[in-house]
């Protein structure tokens, strides 16, 4: 599956985009607020058993929950017309279309920060395809089948996400060819603003 979906990748500007935003990402020049505070990155492998996928950016294994950092994936539970015209749960086409990819490249990943309580540990991961080694986040971006995360004033993660989500946008890759496509980064934003605006509970 993922094979023919990555043969457009060769002598492409997607391609492209791909290689420059792995030599980023692993250069070191990773936003500040992710950076560990050990100096050392975890590095560790996604197995091809014993992982769940939660949704098409997050995943759990050996009992740790792991999310691609600057990725966002669509929502569970919001749908879009594919290309027969049939509605589809958007979050479940961004998962599986994760899944596959993870079982295809077999990732290996390197942890840049922990937050909360039970903690979410945020990863940059390296896919293979072939003799290239690509990042895994591009790769979901690229590919339209994720998007770049933003901010809480909504301006993204990863500006490199970013390059590659106008890309996809403008080919209409994956998820982009539905003309009814529910952005999740607009979602999230009303989600915020409704609750930045309700009342405080007694």
């Amino acid at each position: 599956m993922i094979g023919a979906v990555m043969r457009p990748f060769r002598n492409s500007r997607a391609f492209a985009l791909a290689i420059i935003a792995f030599a980023t990402m692993t250069s070191g020049a990773l936003p500040q607020q992710a950076a560990g505070t050990n100096g050392k990155l975890p590095i560790f492998d996604i197995p091809l058993s014993g992982v769940t996928f939660e949704t098409g950016d997050t995943w759990r294994q050996a009992g740790e929950t792991f999310r691609l950092y600057g990725v966002q994936s669509c929502i569970r539970g919001t749908s879009f017309a594919n290309a027969i015209g049939a509605k589809v749960d958007c979050g479940e086409a961004s998962l599986a279309y994760f899944a596959a990819l993870i079982r295809d490249t077999k990732p290996r990943c390197s942890a840049i920060a922990r937050s909360g309580a039970p903690p979410l540990i945020y990863a940059v991961c390296a896919a293979h395809i072939g003799k290239t080694t690509l990042d895994l986040g591009t790769i979901l971006v690229t590919q339209g089948f994720a998007f770049a995360a933003a901010d809480a004033r909504g301006r993204p993660v990863n500006l490199s996400y970013a390059v590659a989500e106008a890309d996809a946008k403008a080919h209409r890759r994956g998820l982009w060819a539905s003309p009814d496509l529910p952005l999740p980064n607009a979602i999230l934003a009303r989600a915020a603003g409704s609750d930045a605006a309700a009342p405080p509970r007694p």
